[in-house]
């Protein structure tokens, strides 16, 4: 029983109940209080019930076929500005790392840009660039940027001063330097920063699609909650953005695993038998034997040159 409860997917089990069940006792106490209360706070069942329906909401498609069509829109416009978001916010970063002036004239204007909310800086966006589609790509790129050029930056300040020493007593060129130690080192904070941008960059296409029409889950949810359609629309979105959002950060996950293997400590196989002690005694071991064949050499050269 121990080691059925240590187990991950038995702890996210256990919320999912417990969030379940105050779901369906606050459901049912709106549905005794309020008239209407599938508008407020519907049972779970009847929002699953909606997700299977055959019942068509318009004159076309159910409230899944609608849900799923406009999906594609969103995550299509989400995930073009998480990649213009990423690109740039890497190149920032890397040029903010090789200039202290760069640094010095961006960084403020990052943090000015994130302080702005969404919905205020959408007309803004709008204002410039002429058309709602671009504008809704530009603000998810604009989320992802700040999280990933941060992170990125941070990466590239954490490589320590020996590092530096021993590229140095090598005589590597700065783009040795770069390849392998600066850009390896950064790199699970680049990732850090896309699991951060991933579900902004779906928030951000779902708030400004709420803005004006033209496809996209924000502006059906919009509409269901003016009773253009059935409610059960709006609760199957919120639903169904949740489940985006958490997908797209393990999907930044499993792209790390994928890159970056050596810098997951927790996806390194241990050998039976092994522990820390055995690995930094084996560590002392190989230090203590190189340090004595350095010195038969050094000793060596001592005789010879006598």
């Amino acid at each position: 029983m121990k080691k059925i409860v240590q187990k991950k997917w038995f702890s996210i089990l256990f919320w999912v109940v417990v969030l379940a069940v105050i779901w369906e006792i606050a459901a049912s106490f709106v549905a005794a209080t309020k008239r209407g209360p599938e508008n407020i706070l519907p049972h779970l069942y009847q929002i699953i019930g909606a997700a299977f329906s055959t019942q068509k909401v318009n004159q076309t498609m159910t409230a899944s076929q609608l849900v799923l069509s406009s999906t594609a829109t969103t995550v299509f416009r989400a995930a073009l500005g998480f990649a213009i978001g990423v690109v740039t916010g890497f190149i920032l970063a890397f040029l903010m790392k090789l200039s202290g002036a760069v640094e010095k004239i961006a960084f403020p204007y990052l943090m000015l840009i994130q302080m702005i909310p969404i919905l205020g800086m959408a007309p803004i966006i709008l204002s410039i660039t002429g058309s709602i589609n671009v504008s809704r790509i530009m603000i998810a790129a604009i989320l992802t940027f700040y999280p990933v050029a941060t992170n990125t930056l941070e990466g590239f300040k954490s490589v320590e001063k020996e590092k530096y020493e021993l590229m140095a007593s090598y005589a590597a060129k700065k783009r040795s330097l770069y390849t392998k130690v600066l850009i390896p080192q950064c790199m699970p904070y680049f990732f850090t920063g896309m699991k951060i941008s991933a579900p902004m960059a779906i928030t951000a296409a779902i708030l400004v699609d709420t803005l004006q029409g033209d496809g996209g889950l924000g502006c059906v949810l919009s509409q269901s909650l003016r009773h253009a359609m059935s409610i059960y629309v709006f609760w199957l979105i919120v639903f169904f953005s949740a489940f985006l959002g958490i997908i797209s950060w393990k999907l930044m996950g499993w792209l790390e695993i994928l890159c970056t293997p050596q810098k997951r400590p927790s996806l390194r196989k241990k050998r039976p038998g092994s522990s820390e002690e055995t690995l930094k005694r084996k560590e002392i071991k190989v230090c203590t034997r190189e340090k004595s064949r350095f010195g038969k050499r050094f000793h060596r050269a001592e005789v010879s040159g006598q």
